[in-house]
């Protein structure tokens, strides 16, 4: 089995580039709008999307955190600006300005990711237009517990979508060739949570062909926060 579980992560890349995409150009799958492509995420950009320049984006010093509020739990999310400080700066203006609020993870494949922030509590897509350049050679990688912007497959179209790993997906990191997802945090606290959530029966619904849920499981708010204590 551990010899399958790889494999399994390798093929899950291939519907993770369709999936793991914003609504812009959202990928095949369930990229993150892209993701949502099929999700619906894909639908959710009628105006041309503009990339957020590194000098339109504040510069965030040292840590940051936020809490993920859930219907299934709460998780604290480290958000390291150092490593990736134009992806932390844009994720934290959308944290502040109340996007995530009632939002769902619309698709989660377990042993490979839970994706959320595209979708209302009623399936309908959040459009975000501004997009992100993309981080992904920050060296930061895709490995269990680590957070990362979906797109689609164009580099450059990551916009509020993310994703968290729940298996070492190192196959979605950058190499010589190709650009990565980029990971701009990692899960510091109620890890059990999201696995709980990697593992909830799905199915389709609506524009969200596959890997959705069946029973909603909505992000009631995310906010910033401390460390955790210890």
């Amino acid at each position: 089995m551990k010899q399958l579980l790889p494999l399994l992560a390798l093929l899950s890349v291939c519907l993770f580039n369709s999936a793991l995409a914003d609504d812009t150009a959202p990928p095949a799958k369930p990229q993150a709008q892209a993701p949502a492509s099929s999700d619906g995420a894909a639908a959710a950009s009628a105006a041309p999307a503009k990339t957020v320049e590194p000098a339109a984006q504040p510069k965030v010093s040292g840590p940051q955190y936020v809490q993920v509020s859930t219907n299934m739990g709460n998780f604290v999310i480290e958000l390291n600006g150092e490593r990736a400080p134009l992806t932390v700066a844009h994720f934290l203006k959308l944290v502040d300005a109340g996007h995530y609020s009632n939002t769902i993870f619309h698709r989660v494949v377990p042993n490979f990711v839970v994706q959320g922030g595209g979708f209302d509590a009623n399936y309908n897509p959040k459009h975000v237009t501004e997009k992100v350049v993309n981080e992904s050679g920050n060296g930061l990688s895709n490995v269990r517990g680590s957070v990362g912007m979906a797109r689609n497959s164009e580099p450059h179209a990551a916009d509020a979508q993310f994703y968290v790993n729940l298996y070492d997906n190192v196959a979605l990191d950058p190499n010589q060739t190709r650009w990565g997802y980029a990971v701009f945090g990692k899960v510091v606290s109620g890890m059990e949570v999201v696995d709980r959530i990697g593992n909830v029966p799905t199915g389709s619904h609506g524009a969200i062909k596959e890997d959705t849920p069946l029973k909603p499981v909505i992000i009631l708010k995310i906010e910033r926060t401390q460390a955790p204590a210890g």
